[in-house]
């Protein structure tokens, strides 16, 4: 059972999240979170939210329809970053000039689901 989760404009620049979102692809779910708990970049508890958010979809699909779930068996298949909208900010320079700030954000996406899930979509 396939289950996605995302978190859209989060206010970190995409290529930071994006070395987090990398260490946890194609990994188990579990192993995943454990990673991103004790990952010392900041971004890692909000990836770690939409893996766990993704993991608890993933729970409330197979009860719906009645199969059976197992933590244990969930993977990472798919984690990806986009990039989000972009907030331009001016800084005051010298001889009275404006500095732009670009204040970047992000779309983080998690995609968890079984072993026999990426036979089936041929992943």
């Amino acid at each position: 059972m396939e289950a996605k989760a995302q978190a859209r404009y989060v206010r970190v620049t995409p290529q930071k999240a994006r070395r987090v979102v990398n260490e946890v692809r194609n990994k188990g779910a579990l192993e995943a979170a454990d990673i991103l708990r004790f990952a010392p970049q900041a971004v890692a508890t909000d990836v770690r939210k939409v893996l766990l958010s993704a993991m608890a979809n993933s729970k409330v699909k197979a009860e719906l329809a009645g199969e059976t779930f197992n933590e244990a068996d969930l993977r990472v298949l798919e984690a990806y970053v986009d990039e989000g909208p972009t907030m331009k900010r001016f800084r005051p320079r010298a001889q009275g000039r404006a500095g732009r700030i670009l204040k970047r954000s992000s779309h983080i996406t998690i995609v968890v689901g079984t072993t026999d899930d990426t036979k089936k979509g041929d992943r």
